[in-house]
């Protein structure tokens, strides 16, 4: 089979097509059929930073068919259509290869409506915002129709992958929505995607626009940049709010203390392969019921535009990704 491998950490030339054995699948995992990769930032982050133990298979994210599982799962898995999540995290087999071995609880059922694209592009963005939505006090663990009720969110890079992700299973669950951005195309975006309101914070004074909107203050934000937003975020912020920053724009920032002891506002640092396990099987839980609903989307009609490589043109998807694209980077690997 053919596979993207590298055994070096280095930049997008230490990728490698390879032809590899098939995999058995061991114990408690299956065997898929891989037809789309979804590429991430912390793809080509580890990558370039960690060097591999062994020959390694990059990308987490990915969809595809079961075509064997190993002994205790059941043989009635044999067909069914999965998306797949953190494949390679602690694993040497990543998504971009024809044929890969998971553990059965990181292959979920993918719902006959959901395409394999849009199964490619759920596992890091909407695992890390399910968890971003999920971290304020007296909140629900688990996102379901009417869990956000009465809640104020607000999304930092709304036309983001994740920021994507955020607005659609925050709306679902029946928050009101404001996004930042930076532009008009990005607007369009994260409107494409059901936020309420959008803030272009170029153009507009954002704290005083979001204070307009929320009088009483956002009880979550979902942080793209805090170091950046730092000030944004404290000024706009509810009582006993909580801002959940997953992506490092900086090293460090300042927290503005007296704001922050005066509303017990909590900065939440987040990280999806050191998130607990239960947090993340209720995500998998809650993203599965938002695709069952339809209520999860992926593709330009809902602000998430694909950019297509074929596998054998993965170090150009993870460059894609390092520079920036707007939308899902996605690895066709069957034809």
């Amino acid at each position: 089979m053919k596979a993207i491998v590298y055994t070096t950490s280095g930049g997008p030339d230490v990728l490698t097509l390879t032809d590899r054995p098939v995999p058995e699948p061991g114990p408690g995992e299956v065997r898929v059929k891989v037809r789309v990769s979804g590429v991430n930032p912390t793809d080509w982050k580890s990558r370039q930073g960690t060097e591999p133990e062994r020959p390694q298979v990059p990308n987490q994210d990915g969809s595809g068919v079961i075509d064997a599982v190993g002994a205790g799962v059941p043989a009635e898995r044999v067909g069914e259509r999965v998306w797949l999540w953190e494949s390679a995290h602690r694993r040497p087999d990543g998504t971009a290869q024809e044929v890969t071995t998971v553990p059965a609880r990181q292959a979920v059922p993918l719902p006959d409506g959901a395409s394999f694209d849009l199964g490619a592009s759920i596992g890091v963005p909407a695992i890390t915002a399910h968890r971003a939505l999920t971290v304020a006090e007296y909140g629900p663990t688990r996102l379901a129709p009417g869990a956000l009720d009465g809640r104020t969110v607000l999304v930092a890079g709304g036309a983001g992958a994740v920021g994507n992700a955020a607005i659609q299973l925050a709306r679902w669950a029946g928050a009101t929505v404001i996004t930042t951005v930076s532009g008009p195309e990005k607007a369009a975006l994260a409107t494409a995607a059901g936020a309420h309101h959008v803030v272009n914070y170029r153009e507009q004074d954002a704290a005083a626009e979001i204070r307009r909107i929320a009088p009483d203050g956002v009880h979550i934000v979902v942080e793209v940049a805090p170091a950046h937003n730092v000030e944004l975020d404290a000024a706009v912020t509810a009582n006993n709010a909580v801002i959940a920053f997953y992506a490092d724009d900086s090293q460090e920032f300042v927290v503005p203390v007296r704001p922050s002891m005066f509303t017990n506002l909590r900065w939440q640092g987040l990280l999806l392969y050191t998130v607990p396990d239960e947090a993340k099987d209720e995500a998998v839980a809650a993203i599965s019921a938002a695709l069952a609903d339809g209520a999860l989307r992926a593709g330009p009609e809902v602000g998430l535009p694909f950019h297509r490589f074929p596998l054998e043109r993965t170090a150009e998807a993870h460059e894609a990704v390092r520079d920036g694209a707007v939308g899902k980077v996605l690895i066709d690997v069957a034809s």
